[in-house]
């Protein structure tokens, strides 16, 4: 895990990033009151690893009112699909190269989005504070040093 890049360690400083997808088409602002109500977290579970196309998933989630995407920015594409437990998610990504941005479950819709982690533009001042579905990770993978929760380990 890398240190915090200091200028973002007082967590009760007011806290903006900025991401886009790979092309840039879509751009978006992140404004956090307080660093704490960002939630970055891995997920190893089977439907994160097929929407990112990796060992992991990696999101940060925020207070819906902490995103927008920037005026003049291209629009989403959003996929809605089952989660695999009987609840809707959808995911927005850009049309032009794919990117995928962030998703959020039906329940949470109108309070939270859990933004892509790689889309940041400097993702180092969110690190990771836990991670879900533990049991689903896989076996070369090792365990992240340090004081992550652990969540849903089944």
């Amino acid at each position: 895990m890398t240190d915090i890049n200091p200028e973002y360690a007082n967590t009760k400083r007011p806290l903006k990033l900025t991401g886009a997808c790979y092309c840039r088409h879509l751009t978006y602002l992140l404004k956090l009151e307080d660093r704490k109500n960002a939630k970055t977290t891995l997920c190893h579970c089977a439907n994160c690893k097929k929407a990112f196309g990796g060992a992991f998933g990696l999101t940060t989630k925020v207070p819906i009112q902490a995103f927008r995407y920037d005026a003049g920015s291209g629009k989403p594409t959003i996929h809605a699909a089952d989660n695999g437990m009987g609840s809707t998610v959808y995911r927005e990504f850009c049309s032009k190269c794919g990117s995928y941005i962030c998703e959020y479950g039906e329940q949470g819709k109108d309070t939270f989005r859990s933004i892509v982690f790689g889309s940041l533009d400097e993702p180092s001042a969110l690190p990771p504070k836990g991670e879900w579905f533990c049991s689903q990770r896989e076996d070369w993978m090792p365990v992240i040093p340090g004081k992550l929760a652990q969540f849903r380990k089944q």
